[in-house]
């Protein structure tokens, strides 16, 4: 099944074309200011690589965070837009998730993605399968109990004295680690699903309260 993958959630714009298991073409551009300049050339780059057209995918893959508010609904649009355009199947892929996909050999692994704020997001691994739901929090506030052997991903990298713990190579989603989570939908043809975002706490901006009447 010819797919497209694509992923906001972080500093880094990624696009991608599998077909099943196999690895096409993928774009990644570390740029955390132009998600949205940077992914449609990105897929468009992708597709061609592949020699495949839009019309071809039989599926879109994408990681739904967790990210900030910004960048991840820019992905998130043009994934479910695609979706709705061709009438194929979403899947969703907690972006967490697809770090830990890259290193399946690893018990107690920390994911940890870049929360800015001097925050991370993440959550923990065994064998590449979720332990604990996906937080957000400050590196020093983890819960002592995790008891986490190594850890990877762009937070644990900008915060790896905090952590003590070895970061091991992987700042951000990769294409073949979001296809890898969502491949037994992708082979069993299942049903598409929301791509409902992972935020995690609330976006900087906010609707302004209403102007107070001015007294006579």
């Amino acid at each position: 099944m010819l797919a497209l993958v694509i992923d906001t959630s972080s500093a880094a714009v990624t696009a991608g074309v599998v077909d099943d298991d196999r690895l096409l073409a993928e774009r990644v551009t570390v740029n955390a200011r132009a998600h949205g300049e940077l992914l449609t050339p990105s897929i468009r780059a992708c597709l061609a690589e592949a020699g495949a057209a839009m019309t071809d995918l039989a599926a879109v893959v994408a990681g739904v965070g967790p990210g900030p508010f910004t960048g991840l609904r820019v992905g998130l649009v043009t994934a479910a837009a695609i979706c709705d355009a061709l009438r194929i199947p979403g899947y969703p892929v907690c972006s967490l998730d697809a770090i830990a996909a890259a290193h399946p050999d690893r018990n107690r692994l920390l994911v940890a993605g870049d929360a800015r704020r001097k925050e991370i997001y993440w959550a923990l691994y065994d064998a590449g399968r979720r332990r604990t739901e996906p937080a957000v929090g400050k590196p020093a506030d983890l819960p002592p109990e995790l008891g986490a052997g190594a850890a990877v991903g762009a937070g644990a990298e900008l915060y790896a004295e905090v952590l003590g713990l070895p970061v091991l190579n992987g700042a951000y989603p990769t294409v073949r680690g979001l296809a890898t989570v969502a491949l037994d939908r992708l082979r069993a043809g299942a049903d598409g699903e929301p791509f409902t975002p992972l935020y995690l706490r609330r976006p900087d901006a906010q609707v302004p309260a209403a102007a107070k009447p001015v007294g006579s």
